[in-house]
């Protein structure tokens, strides 16, 4: 889509069924979101990595002004006894997430005070994105060369470590051999669904801004199965370097690798440090781990921002495609979203945290997004349309069986895993003791519907406001643009720089 019309997320929706158009705006909200929330992980990860240069990791000891008397230390020879054998026992890097990092208070109705620590590193963050993406795709390039692959060189580091480590093939076998009974839950299906559609950006217009600046003859289907593979390859080979780890922490502590695991930012910032201090040489492993996951969550930033931004610029070329204009913008955007998330930067702010990535991102708003845009693709745009597009511009068929996809297969699975989230929906906990007070479920549901509503308020917004009977708006509204993408492009160029020259034409 993006190759084709060579638009950005929201203008590529008028070449392609304006009816639709409110799908890119549902979309580029789900990813302002996703930058606000996404780049506090990267702070963490960041406060993390400095203490990694200390003599004696601050999480791998119990002898720290923030450890309470039920601390664990599991470098010692008794901590597994202690452990297995009290109730209240909390470990050493749950201690320092909880009590050092997060200060968390006893709920979001206590914010208290901003972590100055931890809104530094989010600061420094924020300076890193902004002059990695300030010049656009052209400096991004030449970043992404670095911040994609070096990553690469850091998983296989920790791979190796870790597949030498005791107790790991039992981590291995964990991973290999899950329970098949769980497969009967919808709730695993709805979780395996969510995370493709994150993984692989799908729904909120990351890949069509990508593919606009392919040129129009780029073979995008080979591209697309080239994505799929090393996607989902780079997953299975990050699961062997986790789960042998967590085998690793599992054997020393003595009990089952379940109770070691975690998801979400416990696997990241308790987990892992944990049985990283249990190894040798436990500050270089730290600082590869902590490395790599800045790095991988500073490409995934990188094209949040990106994609918006091109696709602001897209939506008003006049005023943005000006010398500097992007620039200020950019520096506009960070700085909202920065004063925007110093909420969650306080002492109750990871309950914010949660509740932005609970609802405001949740996977459900993508999978709205997606029946939606399926449908508009395959039906109203039409497939046998898309299958001459593609033709046209990689010289290859398309298999069949993406006909299905578009027309049944994907809109009918994603209907389906958008309708059992709602029936199978749970009111956020935090760390299943917290429950939060109405006021903020309902503003989680502000958030998630802000998105979606986005799609049924736009098209009925244009229907009420075009010219001709409702059935010629519909009508209107349903047909394709016929000017290619490329004539479109340069006459936009060539009024913009008509406007520009005019002062100077007029002396």
């Amino acid at each position: 889509m993006g190759q084709y019309t060579q638009e950005g997320g929201i203008t590529c929706w008028r070449k392609l069924c304006p009816l639709a158009e409110g799908i890119g705006f549902g979309g580029q909200l789900i990813l302002l979101y996703s930058c606000m929330a996404y780049i506090i992980i990267l702070s963490w990860a960041l406060f993390y990595l400095i203490f990694s240069f200390s003599s004696q990791l601050p999480w791998a000891s119990c002898d720290n002004y923030w450890n309470t008397e039920n601390c664990v230390d599991f470098t010692t020879t008794n901590s597994t006894f202690k452990w297995t054998n009290g109730t209240n026992s909390t470990s050493a890097a749950t201690e320092f997430w909880e009590r050092r990092v997060l200060a968390i208070s006893g709920g979001i109705e206590e914010l208290g005070s901003i972590r100055w620590e931890v809104m530094l590193c989010l600061i420094a963050m924020w300076i890193i994105c902004y002059f990695c993406i300030w010049k656009g795709v052209k400096s991004t390039g030449k970043v992404v060369y670095f911040t994609a692959t070096f990553p690469y060189i850091m998983l296989v580091i920790l791979l190796i470590r870790g597949l030498s480590l005791p107790g790991a093939l039992d981590g291995v076998m964990f991973y290999l051999l899950p329970d098949p009974s769980r497969l009967a839950d919808p709730q695993v299906w709805m979780e395996a669904g969510a995370q493709i559609f994150f993984s692989y950006s799908v729904g909120v217009g990351s890949l069509i801004v990508l593919g606009s600046y392919n040129k129009q003859d780029n073979n995008c289907y080979r591209d697309c199965l080239w994505l799929c593979f090393l996607n989902s390859g780079t997953s299975v080979v990050a699961g062997f370097a986790v789960f042998s780890v967590l085998g690793f922490m599992a054997h020393e502590q003595g009990i089952p690798i379940a109770e070691v695991a975690e998801s979400g930012p416990g696997l990241a910032f308790i987990a892992y440090p944990q049985a990283v201090a249990m190894m040798p040489l436990p500050q270089l492993w730290s600082i590869c781990f902590f490395v790599m996951l800045i790095l991988l969550g500073l490409d995934t930033q990188f094209v949040a921002m990106e994609v918006v931004m091109t696709s602001i610029i897209d939506t008003f070329p006049r005023v943005m495609r000006r010398a500097g204009r992007r620039e200020s913008f950019l520096l506009l955007f960070c700085l909202i979203c920065f004063f925007s998330q110093l909420i969650m930067v306080t002492e109750g702010g990871m309950f914010v945290f949660q509740l932005f990535d609970y609802y405001a991102c949740n996977g459900a708003c993508i999978l709205f997004l997606c029946v939606f845009e399926t449908l508009s693709m395959g039906w109203v745009f039409g497939a046998d349309r898309l299958y001459v597009i593609i033709k046209d511009m990689t010289g290859v068929q398309a298999n069949p069986f993406f006909r299905i996809c578009w027309l049944y297969l994907t809109p009918l699975v994603s209907l389906g895993t958008f309708i059992c989230s709602l029936v199978e929906y749970q009111p956020l906990t935090f760390n299943r003791w917290y429950t939060y007070p109405s006021w903020a479920y309902v503003l989680g549901w502000l958030l998630a519907l802000s998105s979606i509503l986005l799609v049924p308020g736009w098209a009925l917004y244009k229907l009420a406001t075009g010219s001709g009977t409702p059935r010629q708006r519909l009508q209107y509204l349903c047909q394709p643009a016929v000017d290619s993408p490329t004539q479109t492009r340069g006459t936009e160029l060539q009024s913009l720089g008509a406007e520009l020259l005019q002062p100077f034409m007029s002396n």
